[in-house]
C-alpha cells in the first residue's frame, strides 16, 4: 500500500499515523534505518498537522473580525 503524503491526509488520520509512529519508536523494536524512516515521515507529519492548524486558526480570526462588525441589537434600541 503507497503511503499518502501528508500534505493530502486529513488531520485526523495525520495524527493518528504519528501516534502509530511514537508508539513503534517508544518501543524500540526498529532497526536504526526504520527509526530514521519513521522519524522522518513523524516529522512530516508534523508540519503538515501544523499547517493544517494554522490555517483552521486563521479562518477562524476571519470569521472573528467579521463577527465584529456586527452591532447587536437588544430591545431597549430604536432602528436607526
Amino acid at each position: 500500500m503507497a503511503t499518502k503524503k501528508p500534505e493530502n491526509m486529513d488531520f485526523e488520520s495525520a495524527l493518528a499515523e504519528l501516534e502509530n509512529l511514537v508508539n513503534q519508536l517508544e518501543e524500540g523494536d526498529l532497526s536504526l534505518e526504520q527509526s530514521l524512516k519513521s522519524f522522518e515521515r513523524g516529522i512530516q507529519l508534523v508540519r503538515a498537522g501544523q499547517q493544517r492548524l494554522t490555517q483552521a486558526e486563521q479562518q477562524v480570526q476571519v470569521l472573528l473580525q467579521d463577527d465584529e462588525q456586527l452591532v447587536a441589537f437588544t430591545s431597549g434600541q430604536e432602528e436607526r
